[in-house]
């Protein structure tokens, strides 16, 4: 009974050790991730990126694709990308879901309502249902947790433009 009651404990302390080592690995990995994406140069690029105006996706495609506009192009695929990878590793439990929502909260949700129209335009075209499937789920992912938050909370339309207020 002594040596079944030992092996017990000794299997609970294991699981509890893993436990621990997974949430801490998890928590690392994040802070690695959100570090990356919070600097200055990733903070220039979203604002040009939230500055970009267009009519439509030709329009678009004119203005910023990337056989009129390599440099564009590689900022927002850049940006673009890193939360696509954020949002596949958010939603494989690979992130901590709230350290990824104190550092972005709203800043993946604007962004993608910003060029949701264009990457769904993007997918019929080019690239498929599943491209910046991770970018969208994190955006989502963000906006519940914010509503859970704020329940009055709105996306403004105007996104990072100030707007007076009279």
């Amino acid at each position: 009974m002594v040596a079944a009651t030992g092996v017990l404990v000794a299997a609970g302390y294991y699981i509890m050790i893993l436990r621990e080592q997974t949430r801490s690995r998890r928590l690392t990995q994040t802070n690695t991730l959100m570090q990356q994406i919070r600097t200055l140069e990733t903070s220039r690029t979203w604002i040009e990126l939230m500055n970009m105006q267009w009519s439509d996706y030709d329009d678009f495609e004119k203005k910023y694709g990337s056989d009129f506009n390599a440099e564009n192009f590689a900022k927002r695929n850049h940006m673009w990308t890193q939360y696509d990878t954020i949002g596949n590793l958010l939603e494989a439990g690979i992130l901590d879901r709230e350290s990824v929502y104190r550092v972005l909260s709203f800043g993946a949700s604007w962004l993608w309502a910003k060029f949701k129209p264009i990457i769904e335009e993007n997918r019929k075209r080019y690239s498929g249902r599943d491209y910046m499937y991770g970018f969208e789920y994190l955006a989502g992912e963000m906006m519940k947790m914010k509503l859970e938050r704020d329940p009055t909370y709105k996306v403004p339309e105007t996104f990072a433009k100030y707007v007076p207020n009279k």
